[in-house]
């Protein structure tokens, strides 16, 4: 799968350890920064992962902070973008099945690395389960219009 990972400074640890884990895992990962810990902007990178997303450059988009909520709230204001904020495996799982998340969102300070990896795991291989989600996903998408 083509995954693009960004973070801001809060976030490159984690990052770093994500995106190994998901080459190892066979995974194509586009890694569009922050490259250390010198603070910048996360809007910027949750922005830019969330447009490669939109535009289907990649399958998926994993953005990280400190916490996850400002690059979250950056990615989603992108237009076609799902982003889910997920700090276990079940809100991973759920943000798939009946969100058809097309992002997410961690937080390096907030959740442990074997928990962080455990829900990229889950979020990356659980498919949306359709059906009667699909019209809600369709009625979220209608906002933004």
């Amino acid at each position: 799968m083509k995954v693009v990972i960004a973070c801001d400074h809060g976030g490159f640890e984690l990052k770093e350890i994500v995106k190994k884990h998901l080459i190892a895992s066979g995974h194509f990962v586009n890694d569009i920064g922050t490259y250390n810990i010198e603070s910048v902007d996360y809007p910027d990178y949750g922005k830019k992962a969330a447009e490669m997303v939109a535009k289907g450059e990649v399958e998926k988009g994993i953005v990280i902070c400190g916490t996850g909520i400002g690059i979250s709230l950056a990615a989603n204001k992108v237009s076609g973008i799902r982003c889910a904020l997920c700090t276990n495996e079940y809100m991973a799982k759920m943000s798939r099945l009946h969100n058809d998340a097309n992002m997410l969102s961690l937080g390096n300070r907030v959740i442990g690395t074997g928990i962080a990896l455990e829900i990229v795991d889950v979020f990356l291989n659980t498919e949306f389960e359709g059906g009667r989600h699909a019209n809600r996903v369709n009625k979220i998408m209608e906002i933004e219009k």
